[in-house]
């Protein structure tokens, strides 16, 4: 890889490093702010019948499963925050896109990481009513974002430029 192009991939992942910060610091000043106003009122409709703010204390992982396993929440979530750190910092990711996937993914798992370690529970407040599904959060948001966007490369980018590389060869 020649230098300019180096230089490029490293400005992005920093970038997207940046952007991983600001999307934890988004998420905890929204579950700040959950504490301080939902909290005390429990809901407030947005949009009646489709888009309510719950206040939810999550003591355990996506859609309520380990409830009370706090310790092992940590401890999972930690390793594997820290391998997908360890993967984008070691200079071996070179995708935009799975570059911006892994960035998402990090940031909401350190967003809800930072909520087990000083609250003992995620707090929970997006409550999108039309399907009844269970009430998250900004970080959970940035998760499943990220992962959609991994599968996205994994499905279709990673095939077709491999596919590229053997027409290549």
């Amino acid at each position: 890889m020649n230098s300019i192009k180096l230089m490029k991939t490293k400005t992005f992942l920093s970038l997207s490093l940046l952007a991983a910060a600001v999307f934890i610091g988004i998420d905890q000043l929204l579950k700040h702010w959950a504490v301080q106003v939902l909290q005390p009122v429990q809901t407030i409709r947005l949009w009646s019948g489709v888009l309510h703010l719950e206040y939810r204390e999550n003591r355990g992982a996506a859609f309520s499963i380990l409830q009370n396993r706090t310790f092992l929440l940590i401890g999972v979530t930690s390793v594997v925050l820290f391998l997908l750190l360890g993967l984008l910092l070691s200079g071996r990711v070179r995708s935009r896109l799975f570059t911006v996937s892994l960035s998402l993914i990090l940031a909401g798992g350190f967003g809800n990481l930072i909520d087990r370690v000083f609250r003992g529970y995620v707090v929970d407040y997006i409550y999108f009513v039309p399907i009844n599904f269970p009430v998250f959060n900004f970080a959970d948001c940035c998760v499943v974002i990220g992962t959609g966007l991994m599968l996205l490369y994994f499905l279709v980018v990673e095939p077709r430029r491999e596919s590229g590389a053997a027409a290549d060869g």
